[in-house]
């Protein structure tokens, strides 16, 4: 999952559609989120450079070999992996490092640098003015209305707000968290927005990649812009560009069995290394 996202964030029936495709879905909370542990702040740091330039206490990097303990806690060697803004970086650079753990790779709405694709001022302003005016969430409601806030700025202009699925998303991140979406005075965000900015550009390694690897996009994505996506595919061998009009930064849930298809037709297309002959 993505930035301030809890696992619960990959809609249940998102991934009862990859079900009926014959996978078996493992979603799992990124490190301070949701059941994840806290991580402690580095130094210490004047408030305003707190906010605006937090300290980088982990990077994508680490939360790659999180993705790694997951899959090994699963009993898992390799797996098909799909990840969404925060988390495609993460995918990318697990299937970086650790190829052999990757049989697919799927690339949701990210980018390959912190630079391509980025959110412009005038979207930033805007989620800051509705943080601001509806502040953390305290209570169920609170967290249900910032859900829906926030989608009516990022969401898909091709699509209806989807209120049934925000509102069980929101309802089921608050009763796992107090602090949701890290907004409260835990630091998460602030972490992880750190992790994602000194992650640095990975076009030059994608081009490792030998994973079978599909990038998907919205062309209304206003978080992460479609040249995320562009850049990614283009810095990965082979990698097939999906960009799917009216989409935003979310997961309509018209479009659940289109992506679904599209994460089943990259996995079709592993092939297991040859095992010697032990004769």
């Amino acid at each position: 999952m993505g930035h301030l996202g809890q696992m619960v964030g990959w809609p249940v029936g998102f991934c009862a559609e990859l079900h009926r495709r014959g996978f078996w879905v493992a979603r799992f909370d990124n490190r301070d989120f949701g059941l994840s542990d806290r991580v402690e702040d580095g130094p210490r740091r004047s408030r305003l450079r707190q906010l605006l330039r937090p300290p980088a206490v982990y990077g994508v990097n680490d939360m790659a070999g999180d993705a790694i303990a997951v899959m090994e806690g699963l009993g898992w060697s390799s797996a098909h992996l799909v990840g969404i803004s925060m988390g495609g970086m993460i995918a990318q650079k697990l299937a970086v490092s650790h190829p052999g753990r990757v049989r697919s790779l799927t690339s949701i709405m990210s980018t390959p640098a912190p630079g391509i694709g980025r959110i412009k001022k005038k979207t930033l302003l805007a989620m800051v003015r509705v943080g601001n005016q509806l502040g953390p969430p305290k209570n169920t409601d609170d967290a249900v209305r910032s859900a829906i806030a926030f989608a009516g700025i990022t969401g898909s202009p091709g699509y209806p707000v989807d209120e049934q699925t925000l509102t069980e998303i929101a309802r089921e991140s608050l009763a796992r968290d107090p602090d949701p979406f890290g907004l409260a005075g835990s630091g998460a965000a602030a972490r992880q927005r750190a992790a994602i900015r000194t992650s640095g550009d990975r076009r030059a390694e994608l081009g490792r990649v030998t994973a079978p690897t599909v990038v998907i996009h919205g062309d209304s994505d206003v978080m992460i812009r479609p040249a995320g996506g562009r850049a990614t595919a283009g810095a990965i061998s082979g990698a097939r560009l999906v960009v799917l009009p009216g989409m935003g930064h979310e997961l309509p849930r018209p479009l659940w069995p289109v992506i679904a298809d599209e994460i089943l037709a990259v996995s079709e297309q592993f092939r297991p290394a040859a095992t010697p002959d032990p004769t």
